[in-house]
């Protein structure tokens, strides 16, 4: 049970961490909103914006320019959360 819950856990924040990589890759490459790429591209926004936008809130009482960490940010919440679960799970459990 505990193998299975800490599993779940490991493969959901993959799949954060892959929505947010497919994000910032495709931010690079989608110019055009009407495109298949800028389709996926806004499918990659809408899944990843509940994550980014309190990260981007966080982040713009500092100026950082035209650059817009957020998303990593973002990603490396997501790696935290999952070890700090994953170690809450692992004490309950001993």
């Amino acid at each position: 049970m505990v193998y299975t819950l800490i599993r779940a856990i490991s493969w959901f924040a993959n799949i954060l961490i892959l929505i947010l990589m497919g994000r910032a890759i495709l931010s690079w490459f989608a110019r055009d909103p009407y495109s298949s790429m800028g389709k996926a591209y806004m499918a990659f926004v809408r899944l990843s914006e509940p994550m980014v936008a309190p990260c981007r809130k966080l982040l713009s009482r500092w100026n950082t320019g035209m650059f817009d960490f957020s998303v990593l940010l973002a990603f490396f919440l997501v790696e935290i959360v999952e070890r700090v679960l994953i170690r809450i799970i692992v004490l309950i459990a001993l």
